[in-house]
Protein backbone atom coordinates (compact mmCIF):
# COMPACT_ATOMS: atom_id res chain seq x y z
CA UNK A 1 0.00 0.00 0.00
CA UNK A 2 1.12 3.56 -0.56
CA UNK A 3 -0.24 6.59 0.90
CA UNK A 4 0.96 10.17 -0.07
CA UNK A 5 0.61 14.12 1.54
CA UNK A 6 1.50 17.08 1.08
CA UNK A 7 2.33 19.87 3.57
CA UNK A 8 3.74 23.81 3.61
CA UNK A 9 6.92 24.98 5.66
CA UNK A 10 6.56 28.90 6.03
CA UNK A 11 9.94 29.76 6.59
CA UNK A 12 9.16 32.89 8.62
CA UNK A 13 13.08 33.65 9.46
CA UNK A 14 14.33 33.06 6.20
CA UNK A 15 17.90 31.21 5.72
CA UNK A 16 18.17 28.10 8.48
CA UNK A 17 16.79 24.96 10.11
CA UNK A 18 12.74 24.27 9.95
CA UNK A 19 12.27 20.96 12.54
CA UNK A 20 9.54 19.10 10.75
CA UNK A 21 9.80 16.01 12.15
CA UNK A 22 6.39 15.97 13.71
CA UNK A 23 4.52 16.28 11.14
CA UNK A 24 6.71 13.47 8.64
CA UNK A 25 5.80 11.53 11.57
CA UNK A 26 1.98 12.22 12.07
CA UNK A 27 1.80 11.23 8.15
CA UNK A 28 3.85 8.00 8.81
CA UNK A 29 1.06 7.33 11.73
CA UNK A 30 -1.70 8.48 9.31
CA UNK A 31 -0.88 5.97 6.64
CA UNK A 32 -1.60 3.39 8.93
CA UNK A 33 0.98 0.94 7.82
CA UNK A 34 3.35 -1.02 10.21
CA UNK A 35 6.38 -2.21 8.30
CA UNK A 36 7.84 -0.15 5.44
CA UNK A 37 9.58 3.13 4.08
CA UNK A 38 8.99 7.22 4.76
CA UNK A 39 10.25 9.54 1.63
CA UNK A 40 10.34 12.93 2.07
CA UNK A 41 10.49 15.26 -0.89
CA UNK A 42 11.39 18.74 -0.71
CA UNK A 43 9.74 20.85 -4.23
CA UNK A 44 12.46 23.46 -4.48
CA UNK A 45 16.32 24.17 -5.49
CA UNK A 46 17.16 26.59 -3.11
CA UNK A 47 15.93 24.73 -0.37
CA UNK A 48 16.94 21.09 1.08
CA UNK A 49 16.58 18.40 3.25
CA UNK A 50 18.77 17.35 6.52
CA UNK A 51 18.16 14.49 8.87
CA UNK A 52 20.54 15.97 11.99
CA UNK A 53 21.16 16.16 15.57
CA UNK A 54 18.14 17.90 17.19
CA UNK A 55 18.74 17.87 20.85
CA UNK A 56 21.80 21.17 20.23
CA UNK A 57 20.96 23.67 17.83
CA UNK A 58 24.52 24.93 18.39
CA UNK A 59 24.78 21.74 15.24
CA UNK A 60 21.99 23.44 13.16
CA UNK A 61 24.29 27.13 13.44
CA UNK A 62 27.75 25.36 12.99
CA UNK A 63 26.12 24.01 9.84
CA UNK A 64 25.40 27.61 8.43
CA UNK A 65 28.65 28.88 9.44
CA UNK A 66 30.33 26.73 7.57
CA UNK A 67 27.95 26.71 4.27
CA UNK A 68 28.54 30.63 4.79
CA UNK A 69 32.32 30.20 4.38
CA UNK A 70 32.26 27.59 1.86
CA UNK A 71 29.56 29.26 -0.13
CA UNK A 72 29.46 32.61 0.48
CA UNK A 73 26.49 34.80 -0.90
CA UNK A 74 27.58 37.51 -3.74
CA UNK A 75 30.79 35.75 -4.36
CA UNK A 76 32.07 37.50 -7.63
CA UNK A 77 32.56 33.68 -9.16
CA UNK A 78 28.94 33.30 -9.31
CA UNK A 79 27.16 34.04 -12.92
CA UNK A 80 23.52 33.33 -11.94
CA UNK A 81 22.07 36.25 -9.79
CA UNK A 82 18.56 36.80 -11.33
CA UNK A 83 16.90 36.99 -7.65
CA UNK A 84 19.69 39.06 -5.40
CA UNK A 85 23.25 38.11 -4.18
CA UNK A 86 21.49 34.95 -2.14
CA UNK A 87 20.55 33.19 -5.44
CA UNK A 88 23.40 30.62 -6.96
CA UNK A 89 24.70 30.05 -3.04
CA UNK A 90 21.55 28.87 -2.23
CA UNK A 91 20.87 26.40 -5.24
CA UNK A 92 24.83 25.39 -4.52
CA UNK A 93 23.42 24.41 -1.12
CA UNK A 94 20.66 22.59 -1.98
CA UNK A 95 23.16 20.47 -4.74
CA UNK A 96 25.67 19.77 -2.02
CA UNK A 97 23.00 18.47 0.24
CA UNK A 98 19.58 16.44 -0.03
CA UNK A 99 16.03 16.93 -1.41
CA UNK A 100 15.36 13.79 -0.45
CA UNK A 101 15.50 11.52 2.87
CA UNK A 102 14.56 7.86 2.93
CA UNK A 103 13.53 6.63 6.01
CA UNK A 104 12.68 3.71 7.64
CA UNK A 105 9.10 2.89 8.92
CA UNK A 106 8.96 0.82 11.59
CA UNK A 107 6.00 0.01 14.11
CA UNK A 108 4.26 2.84 12.21
CA UNK A 109 6.51 5.99 13.02
CA UNK A 110 9.94 6.94 11.32
CA UNK A 111 12.34 4.78 13.12
CA UNK A 112 14.89 7.65 13.79
CA UNK A 113 17.70 7.58 16.11
CA UNK A 114 17.53 9.46 19.90
CA UNK A 115 19.09 12.74 18.59
CA UNK A 116 18.10 12.51 15.37
CA UNK A 117 15.37 15.11 13.85
CA UNK A 118 14.19 16.13 10.20
CA UNK A 119 14.43 19.78 9.43
CA UNK A 120 13.91 21.40 5.95
CA UNK A 121 16.61 23.52 5.30
CA UNK A 122 15.82 27.50 3.78
CA UNK A 123 19.13 28.64 1.81
CA UNK A 124 17.13 31.72 0.99
CA UNK A 125 17.45 34.66 2.97
CA UNK A 126 13.71 35.73 2.64
CA UNK A 127 10.85 33.84 3.93
CA UNK A 128 9.34 31.64 1.42
CA UNK A 129 6.29 28.84 1.64
CA UNK A 130 8.10 25.49 0.52
CA UNK A 131 5.81 22.48 -0.38
CA UNK A 132 7.16 18.67 1.30
CA UNK A 133 5.79 15.41 -0.06
CA UNK A 134 5.62 12.36 2.40
CA UNK A 135 5.21 8.93 0.77
CA UNK A 136 4.70 6.19 2.92
CA UNK A 137 4.89 2.71 1.45
CA UNK A 138 4.95 -0.58 3.13
CA UNK A 139 2.66 -3.44 4.70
Amino acid sequence: MISQQRFTVATSRGRGTYEITAEVQTIARAAGLTTGLVHVFVHHTSASLILCENADPAVRRDLETFMARLIPDGAAWFEHNDEGPDDMPAHVRTVLTQSNLTLPLTEGRCALGTWQGIYLWEHRRSPHRRQITVTVQGA
